[in-house]
């Protein structure tokens, strides 16, 4: 996710996966193979060590700026293996990421989230076994999350197909009624899918993102201003052509992802923050004013990642899941207040106190959600 307006996303010190084995700690890591320290500043990110062995790894990000931060570890490709994000100033959040596979990587730190952020090579030694080949919850787990993913792609696709014959034959009503309905399944599913770096920019990208030099303004948010402030162009047929082709790709991606048992409780927390930062602001649908449906998708985004975790969650820690259980029933009941025919109130439709019931409500399911992580590698 690299968005100038976004701020946004994900999640103590763990200790390494039991089911996963690695070669020793190199020379310099934290001793014991703790957390990694990483010192962001507004125009500098210090990781305390460049090498790291394979396994679960987990840096400790403190913001030492002016300015909200995050941080990634990238893959080749750009491919997000982890992100924490919405670390405000003085603030120490940290990224537990499950990383099996030696190679080259990268660590980057994006001061006030904006472009590729401050870049530094990493490197991961040897191998680990994957927590799922040596744990069979968490290989169910995985199993099951994948399943669910792909089941929303399924409806993702057809509806936003139906969308962009709208917006083709010039069927604005239509269009516009079948915006938020197809953007649901890809807000359920906006972890996976900005695992793979280019997709996210392409579909879901705002106005005033960064992009690189030639890269156009695209996906459902271009849509969206066309259909509700300049009216349809003449390019219109052709964006909507190229989100279907976009939406296809990741359909493509997804059925053969791999995915982690921390990426899914990773991803269940960046829900949440896309939820705090960026639906209860009405940054996200600036033009339709639909927030609502996407910070009820997000919503349950997180939840099928938790309900996945739950046997993990539940064997290791009891008193978690009945929490997370309350605290996500009661973001579903105070959504239910502002439900209005088949969908949502309109964001411009909201109080200052509307907006601070949902940011607390958001803030207090957060809470035991950042804590899934943590239970999952422990």
């Amino acid at each position: 996710m690299s968005r100038t307006s976004r701020v946004a996303v994900l999640i103590t010190t763990a200790a390494a996966l039991a089911a996963c084995t690695s070669t020793a700690p190199p020379a310099g890591a934290p001793e014991g193979g703790g957390a990694i320290p990483v010192t962001a500043g507004d125009d500098s990110c210090e990781v305390g060590v460049a090498e790291a062995s394979a396994g679960t790894i987990t840096f400790s990000v403190r913001n030492t700026g002016n300015k909200v931060t995050e941080f990634y570890l990238y893959g080749t490709g750009d491919r997000i293996m982890g992100e924490v994000e919405n670390i405000g100033p003085g603030l120490t959040r940290d990224l537990i990421v499950e990383v099996p596979d030696g190679g080259a990587y990268t660590t980057a730190c994006k001061p006030g989230m904006v472009g590729d952020g401050i870049r530094a090579p990493f490197t991961v030694t040897g191998s680990a076994t994957r927590s799922v080949d040596e744990n069979t919850r968490l290989a169910e787990a995985t199993a099951g999350y994948h399943r669910w993913v792909t089941s929303q792609v399924e409806a993702l696709v057809p509806k936003t197909q139906e969308f962009a014959h709208a917006v083709k034959a010039g069927d604005v009503a239509t269009a516009q009624a079948l915006f938020p309905v197809a953007r649901t399944y890809w807000e359920r599913i906006e972890p996976v899918a900005e695992s793979f770096g280019d997709i996210d920019p392409k579909i879901d990208g705002r106005e005033d993102d960064e992009r690189d030099p030639g890269v156009e303004f695209t996906g459902y948010h271009r849509l969206e201003k066309d259909l509700w402030v300049d009216g349809l162009q003449p390019d219109s047929p052709a964006v909507a052509d190229q989100l279907m082709a976009d939406i296809q790709d990741l359909q493509s991606r997804v059925a053969t992802v791999e995915l982690t048992p921390v990426q899914l409780a990773n991803g269940a927390k960046e829900l949440l923050d896309e939820v705090a930062t960026g639906k209860i602001t009405g940054e996200e649908d600036r033009y339709s004013h639909t927030d609502l449906w996407d910070f009820k998708a997000n919503v349950e985004g997180s939840q099928g990642a938790v309900a996945s975790l739950r046997p993990v969650i539940d064997e290791k820690d009891p008193t978690l899941g009945p929490l997370l259980d309350e605290q996500f029933a009661a973001v579903d009941a105070l959504l239910e207040e502002y439900r209005s025919g088949d969908g949502y109130t309109l964001y411009t439709e909201l109080t200052e106190d509307d907006i601070r019931r949902m940011s607390e409500a958001v803030d207090a399911l957060g809470e035991p959600v950042s804590q899934v992580a943590g239970v999952v590698t422990s």
